[in-house]
């Protein structure tokens, strides 16, 4: 598996996270357990930014043009 394909699936795998985050922040009862999960949402979306930043530099489509 090339590192290309293995961020992608990385990506897949923490947007699939994200999603589950969300859906337990719509059931979540009180305050600290729904800063909790925001918290990890928030570091979550900066993991997938930085690798979408890192993908979007390697891109051979990107640097090509």
């Amino acid at each position: 598996m090339s590192r290309r394909e293995a961020n992608l699936l990385w990506l897949k795998d923490m947007l699939e996270q994200l999603s589950a985050c969300r859906q337990q922040l719509e059931w979540a009862e009180g305050p600290e357990m729904a800063e909790v999960l925001l918290q990890t949402m928030v570091r979550d979306l900066e993991r997938c930014r930085r690798l979408c930043l890192d993908l979007q530099k390697r891109s051979p489509l990107l640097t090509a043009a």
